[in-house]
């Protein structure tokens, strides 16, 4: 990506709002997979009223937690935009007693602070009459029975007309968001799997999002034409190609439900993040408000404990990128920008000292950064006329650590070199 705010960035909030909230239900799902009636999710509509909605609060909590940018679910896949949309009477605006532009207040409250802005939008829309229309690439499937009628249509017959219509209402939406609320910089698409790349008219759709917003990013989700990968709730074990973000929840849901209290501890969200961002990718973490517009205190207390670490370990975190990898240190770690400071991510209590191989730098200093404490090492074994590095122990305590994670700063003669060959068989020696 020619952007290079989203690659320093680190940290996203993902904010799923909207009427699933009023009964703590999933959101959209719960219709489509049949475990509630399509009339009575819609009845949530006169439930929803934000009437404790202070978008001050939300941008609050977004600063304390570190993160730089954020991503509001401007419409999920039930087609409640949480905008004034003048194409369709499915808004937040028009049909429910909140009767407020979610959308407009959040925009103005992220830019107020200097967050970037992001909107999910559902590229799918199950509650759109034109929607269900014809079949993913255009395929009939042999069993009627696996038909879902929110997606295509049951009657075996494809409508091209009302496709294109659908088609026309997605552009006109999308150049509302992209408009109305000042600069974009990420639209976050989900849903692309109903269709094929053909259908949803890529790659010139992708052309017309730009031709709004030259410097918009555009996640993944778009049939491959997207400009970063969005691995979702499970991390990689191995990095993505490119420019990547991985989303997930704080408990088990996206949106609000109250009977889902299967939470992430702190350490637990940490150590993702410190995982996500040692592969050089983003953490992007779900907060799903109540239907008022609060945020539950567990969801508030794990978004404010992540951020005072990070203030903590800033220089670790922003400005750096990926870290040396498993082979080198059984843990997590950064590489400053200028490529001359190793940060390293310690996840528990070390018994006497941590690990590093394959080091070829002389160490200037190393300390803890949270406290400042320099801390000694000492290196055993290598070759130096082979140019095989000696592995490097550098002594810490319990008694030196943080309470979450500590991170050990190693200060570099010059840029990091690792070696990165299998050895070698010692033929002389040099004394």
């Amino acid at each position: 990506m020619n952007n290079c705010w989203f690659h320093k960035a680190k940290l996203g909030i993902f904010i799923h709002y909207g009427i699933y909230a009023v009964n703590g239900i999933g959101e959209s799902w719960s219709f489509y997979n049949g475990t509630i009636s399509y009339e009575d999710y819609m009845k949530q509509l006169d439930g929803f009223y934000a009437d404790k909605f202070h978008v001050s609060a939300w941008g609050d909590l977004i600063e304390r937690s570190g993160a730089k940018y954020a991503v509001l679910t401007a419409k999920h896949h039930d087609g409640v935009a949480l905008f004034d949309t003048r194409f369709s009477d499915l808004s937040v605006v028009k049909k429910t007693p909140a009767k407020r532009d979610i959308v407009k207040e959040y925009a103005e409250e992220m830019k107020k602070r200097g967050i970037h802005l992001g909107f999910y939008y559902s590229l799918i829309d199950w509650s759109h009459k034109d929607y269900a229309s014809v079949y993913a690439a255009g395929k009939v499937p042999d069993n009627p029975k696996e038909i879902n009628p929110f997606t295509s249509p049951v009657d075996g017959k494809e409508d091209p007309e009302k496709w294109r219509r659908f088609l026309d209402f997605n552009n006109n939406q999308l150049r509302e968001l992209l408009t109305n609320y000042g600069k974009v910089d990420l639209l976050w698409f989900d849903g692309d799997w109903e269709r094929s790349a053909g259908q949803w008219g890529l790659p010139g759709f992708k052309d017309y999002l730009k031709s709004l917003n030259p410097d918009l990013i555009i996640n993944s989700r778009l049939q491959g034409y997207g400009d970063y990968k969005t691995p979702e709730q499970g991390i990689p074990i191995t990095r993505p190609e490119g420019d990547w973000e991985f989303c997930t929840t704080i408990n088990g849901s996206w949106g609000y439900q109250p009977r889902d209290n299967q939470y992430k501890s702190l350490s637990q969200i940490l150590r993702i993040f410190c995982d996500c961002i040692s592969m050089g990718g983003n953490m992007l973490l779900d907060i799903g408000p109540r239907q008022d517009g609060t945020i539950d205190s567990r969801q508030e207390a794990i978004l404010s404990g992540l951020g005072s670490w990070i203030r903590e370990h800033e220089e670790a975190v922003y400005q750096t990128d990926e870290g040396i990898g498993t082979c080198y240190y059984l843990g997590g770690s950064t590489i400053s920008a200028d490529r001359e400071t190793l940060y390293l991510f310690v996840y528990d209590n070390p018994k006497e000292s941590i690990c590093l191989k394959g080091l070829c730098n002389l160490i200037k200093k190393i300390t803890v950064l949270h406290s400042g404490k320099e801390l000694p090492h000492e290196i055993h074994g290598g070759v130096p006329w082979f140019e095989i590095p000696g592995t490097t122990w550098i002594r810490l305590t319990a008694d030196d650590c943080h309470d979450l994670v500590t991170v050990v700063k190693v200060e570099l003669e010059g840029k990091i070199k690792m070696y990165g060959s299998s050895g070698e068989a010692v033929t002389h020696n040099e004394t």
